[in-house]
C-alpha cells in the first residue's frame, strides 16, 4: 500500500526541527507527524524530513504550495515520500 499523504521534505535548513517543520505544513491540514531526520551520532539534522498529513488532498495542496518554496534561505523540495527500499 502506498501512502500518498506522507511527504518527503528535502533541502531543509539545519535550524529546522520537528516542531518548526510541523508548523510549516499545518496550514494545509492536520499534521499527523513531522520528523526531521538527524545523524544518530552527532544529532545534527541531515537536511531532510518527513511530514504525514491527515489525508491525500491536504498532502497534494502542501506539495503544490511548498515545493521549491524558500524557507530559511533554501528552496525546499516537497514530494510524496517513496517507500523505504531494502539495502541488500
Amino acid at each position: 500500500m502506498e501512502e500518498n499523504n506522507k511527504l518527503y521534505v528535502g533541502n531543509l535548513s539545519y535550524s529546522v526541527n520537528d516542531e518548526s517543520l510541523s508548523d510549516l505544513f499545518k496550514e494545509f491540514g492536520e499534521v499527523i507527524e513531522a520528523k526531521v531526520i538527524t545523524d544518530k551520532f552527532s544529532g545534527r539534522s541531515k537536511g531532510f524530513g518527513f511530514v504525514t498529513l491527515k489525508d491525500e488532498a491536504s498532502a497534494k495542496k502542501a506539495i503544490d504550495a511548498m515545493n521549491e518554496k524558500e524557507v530559511d534561505g533554501r528552496n525546499i523540495k516537497v514530494n510524496v515520500a517513496k517507500p523505504m527500499q531494502s539495502r541488500d
